[in-house]
């Protein structure tokens, strides 16, 4: 039943597809991407990303009976303890948290954060908050009664999620990729401890190898537990086939709060069906269920907590519990742990990210069809999902399409990825592949999509002549699937549309003394003859010495730099973690510009220029 219902959603989606307006611009639609509910379950705050907008759902009408405007996209919700109060990180290079007063339903003021503020947490008792600065890679601790700023915690990389214990001792932070290098035995995003009393990281806390796009974390009631959803890619096999999970799987990480230490990461998908992009992760009130929404395939994962935990004890202990899981090790490649424990319920709308539970009510916020999906997650119950719509349905664009066919695993061949399971928000993941359009046992490092139609050829080895043909490329062979021709155009469309965030290394928008210095020395050693024009590409490849073994004599691509701060690890390979590295260590014969006589602190003025493009 699962399946057809899930097959049936492709059918709805090209249809979507079809439906669309040349006309409609992003702040047509309202994009929910965050929800939270008051302590009573009367209303719910729902943020709608590109309306620029929260609106406020009477649970009991089922409507909307208000919206607030708000001055930056937002990104997260938080309710203050009396419910007086909801603070609302928004998107920006200079960011905010935005202080909406609910009696009146008006902004009442604002606090400066970073770059790209998300996530916010309040403590048990409403007088700190913590807000992920994701692009600044740091946690901002806030007095609210002051509404200033107390403290900055720098974390690992790209902080996008957190929850806090309830006796207010320890904030949890998920990193939404890894740091380090690319072409290690073992790659994988962290999540961060904070201790609150002295506002730095007290653990940090590695995730199984291939762990990627992190997404959501939550804590249980009773503050034993955190869940985190996160992508598990399977990057050192070759991207040969996809089924069994063999390039991505969707998981579920389970960690002792107590001990501050991992427990294990269960899969979320099934044998043949893949439950792609898991994305919001909420506890219900009573601790029995963990709800996962999955936002590539459109569903929500309502799972037995204390099955969960008691099967995972008794693995540890050393007792078989599956054909596949006869130890602990064994757990995050089972495919069929969750087969007991675990419902998956189709939703009606698309693009499910955060979400709320009510009792036994699921509310996700639907990003794709601009609603609020609603659904009974009581085991006893028959549940049929319904879909509440936000505003009045918009036509969606071409664009909006491509968008919506990026994100969308329903596409692919068993549904395993969507192509923002490699490249989230369409940059990259941190991970080598071994693609196969340049030969096999030879991984390279994901690259960001961002100007890929503008600056051919693409890939790294630039086998592909323009991004049009990598488009049309990764639908055959990386999503194992034949789509209309429609569906590749729309999505040239969406990455066409995309353009480079303003970097965080920048001061009011412009160049910190070190970049300053940095640009003189860029064109002095020699980068701007290859890293050259508005886009920094010559879109020339040249061997530069950096290709191993059978690639030594290989030729490569050479990039934009603009948004190479979001981009590590660096190189075809990923070798080099900094900027730092490929300019010293990885460039031995001044090929990759003449840095060899430069000074350590020149070496970081060159770094923080071009970190800065």
């Amino acid at each position: 039943m699962i399946r057809r219902r899930i097959q049936s959603k492709i059918v709805v989606l090209a249809l979507v597809g079809l439906a669309v307006s040349a006309c409609a611009a992003a702040e047509d639609y309202v994009s929910p991407l965050a929800v939270v509910a008051d302590d009573v379950g009367a209303r719910l705050y729902v943020a709608g990303f590109t309306a620029k907008q929260v609106a406020v759902f009477d649970v009991a009408a089922g409507e909307v009976v208000k919206t607030v405007g708000v001055p930056e996209r937002p990104t997260g919700l938080a309710l203050s303890p009396d419910g007086a109060l909801l603070f609302v990180t928004g998107a920006a290079a200079a960011g905010h948290v935005h202080l909406v007063d609910l009696s009146s339903g008006e902004v009442c003021g604002a606090v400066a954060c970073g770059h790209t503020p998300m996530a916010p947490v309040l403590s048990p008792d409403g007088t700190t908050l913590y807000v992920c600065n994701r692009f600044d890679n740091d946690v901002l601790v806030v007095d609210v009664a002051a509404k200033a700023e107390v403290a900055r915690i720098p974390v690992v990389r790209e902080p996008v999620a957190a929850a806090m214990t309830p006796d207010g001792k320890l904030l949890f932070v998920a990193n939404h990729l890894p740091g380090g290098t690319a072409d290690a035995d073992y790659v994988a995003a962290v999540v961060s401890v904070i201790d609150a009393a002295t506002n730095t990281v007290a653990a940090t806390i590695r995730l199984a190898n291939g762990s990627t796009g992190l997404r959501g974390l939550c804590m249980s009631p009773d503050g034993a537990y955190v869940y985190v959803t996160h992508l598990l890619g399977r990057y050192q096999l070759p991207t040969t086939q996809l089924e069994r999970g063999w390039m991505n799987t969707n998981a579920l990480t389970v960690i002792d709060a107590r001990e501050r230490a991992l427990v294990n990461t269960v899969l979320l998908d099934d044998v043949d069906l893949g439950a792609a992009n898991p994305w919001g992760v909420a506890c219900t009130a009573d601790g029995a269920l963990i709800c996962v929404t999955h936002a590539g395939t459109h569903e929500v994962s309502v799972i037995d907590r204390a099955g969960l935990h008691e099967k995972l004890a008794k693995v540890a202990a050393g007792e078989g519990v599956s054909e596949v899981s006869q130890t602990s090790e064994d757990v995050p490649n089972d495919l069929a742990f969750l087969v007991d424990l675990r419902r998956r319920i189709p939703l009606a709308g698309i693009g499910p990210r955060g979400l709320a539970v009510v009792g036994s009510t699921l509310y996700a916020a639907e990003y794709f069809t601009d609603s609020l999906g609603v659904v009974d997650i009581d085991p006893a119950a028959r549940p049929k999902a319904r879909m509440i719509r936000l505003a009045p349905e918009t036509a969606m664009s071409a664009l909006r399409t491509g968008e919506m066919f990026f994100n969308n695993a329903s596409l692919c061949f068993q549904h395993w990825q969507s192509c923002a399971s490699c490249h989230p928000d369409v940059r990259a993941d941190g991970l080598n592949w071994d693609l196969l359009n340049d030969g096999i046992g030879n991984p390279k490092n994901t690259k960001s999509l961002v100007l890929s139609h503008q600056t051919p050829p693409v890939m790294i080895t630039g086998v592909r002549d323009r991004a049009e043909i990598a488009v049309r490329a990764g639908i055959k062979y990386i999503q194992f699937a034949v789509r209309p021709e429609e569906d590749a155009e729309a999505i040239d469309e969406y990455l066409k549309s995309l353009k480079p965030q303003p970097s965080p290394h920048l001061v009011d928008g412009a160049l910190n003394p070190a970049a300053e210095r940095g640009r003189a020395i860029f064109d002095e050693a020699g980068c701007a003859t290859c890293h050259c024009g508005a886009l920094y590409t010559d879109m020339i490849k040249y061997n530069l010495g950096t290709g191993k073994d059978r690639e030594a004599d290989w030729e490569f691509d050479t990039p934009t730099l603009l948004e190479v701060w979001r981009t590590a690890p660096y190189l075809h390979d990923g070798r080099a973690a900094t900027l730092e590295e490929l300019l010293t260590t990885h460039n031995p014969e001044d090929r990759h510009g003449v840095t060899s006589g430069l000074s350590k602190e020149q070496i970081s003025d060159l770094a923080e220029f071009v970190r800065s493009l």
